[in-house]
């Protein structure tokens, strides 16, 4: 891997990083971004425990997709989140970015462990029906590997339920938080900040309403299809 995209690399990471601080999604050190060259087999990610207005793009870990272990020549320890990050770009080449963050109203409904419904065409030009809960890992996961499970979770939560995670760029985990993904580190920030924009709403939608219903499977489709697939016609040509 040259110099040239190391840096580049490093530099998406530590911009992904700054846009949740900046996004108002991470408080102290409370999330963390990461991008991946499934090419070279090489995850980039947050320091663990470094402060934002500390953070560097060259303090930005390399390690390695296969192992999660830092490649030779880093000297800071990376995410203590790292092995969830690498066995989802693992289990799903699709994803190139992974947001994790404990934003306020995301974080509020994986609390209270219930998924995130849809109540609205916000939410459904993103997320293709509620954002989805997992359930609690055992005791056995968290102290066997917790950090590890915490991602094989995820995938099996996908699998079991037959959700596409390019169709649902994000979940909530029961009495944690969120992680959103992308195709990109910066496509992950986005996911995250509709994330928490859709919790906020579902939020308000319930306290006005507590019998609100869920939008209609005719509207879902429609706005979720105008944005996404091949027949998706919103915005401008590429």
């Amino acid at each position: 891997m040259s110099d040239s995209a190391i840096m580049q690399l490093k530099q998406d990471v530590y911009d992904a990083n700054m846009a949740l601080v900046q996004s108002g999604l991470v408080v102290l050190t409370w999330g963390n971004a990461s991008a991946v060259d499934h090419e070279r087999g090489v995850v980039a990610i947050k320091p663990s425990g470094v402060a934002y207005d500390a953070l560097m793009p060259e303090n930005i870990v390399l390690v390695s997709l296969e192992t999660g272990e830092p490649l030779p020549g880093e000297t800071m320890r990376p995410s203590s989140d790292t092995p969830t990050h690498v066995h989802l770009y693992q289990q799903w080449p699709q994803i190139g970015g992974i947001a994790h963050t404990h934003s306020r109203y995301a974080t509020s409904w994986a609390q209270a462990c219930r998924e995130i419904p849809c109540y609205g065409t916000t939410h459904a030009d993103t997320f293709y029906g509620s954002v989805p809960l997992a359930r609690p890992l055992t005791p056995e996961e968290i102290d066997a590997a917790y950090e590890l499970n915490t991602g094989v979770l995820i995938v099996e939560h996908f699998r079991e339920n037959d959700l596409d995670p390019s169709h649902v760029p994000g979940v909530i985990l029961s009495f944690h938080a969120p992680f959103a993904w992308g195709k990109t580190a910066a496509k992950a920030v986005e996911h995250a900040i509709v994330l928490e924009e859709v919790a906020r709403l579902a939020l308000m939608t319930e306290q006005i309403n507590a019998q609100a219903e869920t939008t209609p499977q005719s509207i879902l489709d429609k706005h979720f299809r105008r944005k996404h697939g091949e027949n998706a016609y919103y915005g401008q040509p590429k």
